[in-house]
């Protein structure tokens, strides 16, 4: 009895051809079938309801002046709130001692141009006025870091 030893030589070739062409089918079917999925879904990037807007203030404090800047502070707060600036509240880190000339606040803005506008008027004000002379005659600021920031689409404010 002969073998035909070039029909089994062909045979795995064949089924691993077959193998490759199943797989790329079933891979070019599903990416289509994921890109026809999200066209039909519409998908969108999500974004935040409005231009609601944060401003983050750091304070770097003179050294031992954290508490005279906190009493400014407690002053100034009705004047801010007479402005439209709503402060979400102040802080003043606990025990990192790099962190312990610092006073930090945040505010809460419908815009950034109404924060601007806000600004503006507080500044303008007579009483802010005075808040200023008495802080340049003690000095109490080393610097100011200052940022706005957008809620993302998943804060829980926003």
């Amino acid at each position: 009895m002969q073998t035909n030893h070039k029909l089994a030589l062909v045979l795995p070739n064949r089924w691993n051809f077959k193998g490759w062409t199943v797989c790329g089918t079933a891979l070019v079917s599903f990416a289509a079938g994921s890109l026809l999925t999200a066209r039909l879904m519409h998908l969108k990037q999500v974004k935040a309801d409005s231009n609601r807007v944060f401003e983050l203030d750091v304070y770097h404090v003179v050294p031992g002046k954290v508490p005279a800047l906190e009493s400014r502070f407690r002053d100034a707060s009705k004047l801010q709130a007479k402005h439209g600036l709503n402060v979400v509240g102040y802080w003043v880190p606990n025990d990192d001692p790099a962190w312990a000339n610092t006073f930090i606040y945040l505010i809460a803005h419908s815009s950034q141009e109404e924060a601007k506008k806000n600004w503006e008027a507080f500044h303008a004000d007579p009483a802010f006025q005075e808040f200023r002379r008495s802080e340049n005659a003690n000095k109490l600021i080393e610097k100011v870091d200052e940022t706005y920031m957008r809620p993302t689409d998943y804060s829980p404010m926003k």
